[in-house]
């Protein structure tokens, strides 16, 4: 087998690897953008933990398909890059949305979460969605509402015996 054969292999399995250990994919359309603008995107992502790389189509067809991804191949058009979300399955469509809300020649075609693949609008919703902590508290709170709700009917059964028993006790003092 050629080098150049065994290199594409490579990376093909190095995209393969990244998809498999992601929570999260979003892939954009970058031409237009200046450099200054991609570095300003690289370190977002950067900042954020989420890779972000440049692969031929032809590399990432294969592996979308060797991961059951095929019909995310249908969005592999023109110049592509793809932002991997390894720890937070938010940030790389969180980044790519606020990212191009500023900088109109970003083009945010598809994503992936959890193994299924996303249209644009599944990535903007994906990138709406609150941070992480704010859910937590949002479940937790429901979840105290109920709970608080019964402590006090209880409180106020207990308070209601207590005074029942000082009114019989305030009776037999007379």
């Amino acid at each position: 087998m050629s080098k150049a054969i065994e290199t594409k292999k490579a990376v093909v399995n190095e995209i393969r690897e990244k998809i498999a250990s992601s929570q999260s994919a979003v892939l954009v359309d970058y031409r237009g953008l200046t450099v200054e603008e991609t570095t300003e995107l690289r370190k977002r992502f950067r900042e954020a933990g989420v890779e972000y790389k440049v692969y031929k189509n032809s590399l990432m067809r294969f592996a979308f398909k060797e991961e059951g991804l095929e019909e995310f191949n249908q969005h592999l058009k023109g110049p592509n890059a793809i932002a991997f979300g390894i720890e937070d399955p938010v940030a790389p469509a969180k980044i790519s949305k606020d990212f191009a809300k500023d900088h109109k020649n970003l083009e945010i075609k598809a994503g992936v979460v959890d193994g299924k693949v996303i249209d644009l609008d599944g990535v903007i919703g994906l990138a709406d969605l609150p941070p992480r902590e704010v859910l937590i508290a949002q479940v937790l709170g429901g979840l105290n509402g109920p709970i608080s709700g019964f402590a006090n009917v209880l409180q106020g059964n207990i308070r209601n015996l207590v005074y029942a028993l000082n009114a019989i006790k305030e009776k037999n003092e007379q």
